[in-house]
Formats: C-alpha cells, sequence, structure tokens
C-alpha cells in the first residue's frame, strides 16, 4: 500500500498543474484548520501541520518544477 502511495504521488509531481491544484487544495483547509481556532483536539494540529506541509511541498514543486536527475560537469 506505501509502495501504490509512493507512486501516485510521484506521478502527481511530474504534473505541474496538477501538483499545484492538489497543493492549494491541501495547504488551504490546513490554513484554515490552524489559524481558525475551532477545534481544540490535539490532532487537529498535527493533522493541518502535515496537510500544509504536503501542500507547501507540492504548489513548490509545481511552481519551481522538477530538478534534473543529474548535472553533466565537463
Amino acid at each position: 500500500m506505501l509502495r501504490r502511495a509512493r507512486g501516485v504521488i510521484l506521478r502527481l509531481v511530474r504534473r505541474r498543474v496538477a501538483a499545484i491544484t492538489v497543493g492549494a487544495a491541501f495547504a488551504g483547509p490546513a490554513a484554515w484548520l490552524e489559524w481558525s481556532g475551532r477545534y481544540d483536539a490535539w490532532w487537529v494540529g498535527g493533522l493541518s501541520l502535515i496537510l500544509g506541509a504536503t501542500g507547501v511541498a507540492l504548489l513548490w514543486t509545481g511552481v519551481a518544477g522538477l530538478p534534473p536527475d543529474w548535472i553533466d560537469r565537463q
């Protein structure tokens, strides 16, 4: 199951528009959960941090693009 999740994430990162869309979909609600202060459950803070970090990472990868696998030095 973890290998499938890893594969889905790797394929998602290759598609820039999809990475930006999913990143915004994760980061937006995570920011709302973190700053609204409506929920006092301990796990809501952790969930919002995980969703926010994943969302920001996907947004950054979608905007900046992937680095090359290797750099040829001459």
